[in-house]
């Protein structure tokens, strides 16, 4: 990577800055995860070579600027692995995975406050960069370890049916920013829902639209070549026939 950003290297290589690279390093982290949910190991051998190069091209730049290499960061997490695994590295002790996450957190906070950032507010540690169902996940997280919560999934039913009653009311009123608005509030309840059931909404959602891409495939090749021409009826029936295929 020195040697492409050299002079005499490439010239896209060159042009970039770490506010270009951003969208590649997003576009790689999720072929990484595509080529895991196909089981594609080879894919993923492939794939995670390519997500590397984004680390080691942001250190590349920010070592020509002066501000850390890429053994200052390899350096970083090695030395907070060990800090945060006092059961395994020193004399701490964890039983459970829950155990270990609970020491985690509070690591975690107390470096915060070591390092000025603990936040005025406590969803000031959520990114807002975010995709947006994990970072309401994360948001429901956060308030729920101080009671801020539903205490089981079942009002959070009933939550849903409400935002889902004032949606269509918004809809009824032809109000396209109150449709918006309420739209937003019930995906926000469908992710705290998620998680009250212990489930990761963002895999869950990735799990659906791979399905569907899948049942949908078999209604393109059943119709064949009359598929430009087939009517709702004509791919609806075939889309009944797809969801009964392993």
């Amino acid at each position: 990577m020195a040697r492409l950003r050299a002079p005499d290297g490439c010239p896209w290589d060159r042009e970039q800055s770490f506010q270009s690279l951003r969208k590649y390093l997003i576009e790689e982290s999720y072929e990484v995860l595509d080529a895991i949910e196909r089981a594609d190991w080879p894919g993923l051998a492939e794939e995670l070579g390519d997500l590397l190069l984004q680390p080691v091209f942001l250190a590349q730049m920010a070592s020509e600027q002066g501000l850390f290499s890429i053994a200052d960061s390899l350096d970083a997490i090695n030395t907070k692995l060990i800090r945060r695994h006092p059961h395994v590295f020193g004399d701490g002790e964890a039983k459970t995975a829950e155990d270990v996450k609970h020491r985690w957190d509070q690591i975690k906070a107390q470096e915060r406050i070591e390092k000025g950032e603990s936040g005025k507010y406590l969803l000031d540690a959520v990114p807002r960069a975010l995709p947006a169902l994990m970072e309401a996940q994360q948001i429901g997280s956060k308030v729920a370890k101080v009671g801020f919560d539903w205490p089981s999934a079942e009002p959070v039913i009933e939550k849903l049916r409400e935002e889902l009653d004032e949606l269509e009311q918004a809809r009824t009123a032809g109000d396209r920013l109150h449709m918006e608005e309420e739209l937003g509030d019930l995906l926000f309840v469908v992710v705290n829902l998620a998680r009250k059931l212990g489930i990761d909404a963002e895999q869950a959602l990735r799990d659906a639209n791979a399905k569907f891409r899948k049942r949908f495939a078999y209604v393109e090749s059943a119709l064949g070549e009359s598929f430009g021409e087939a009517t709702l009826e004509e791919m609806e029936a075939q889309w009944q026939r797809a969801k009964s295929v392993p």
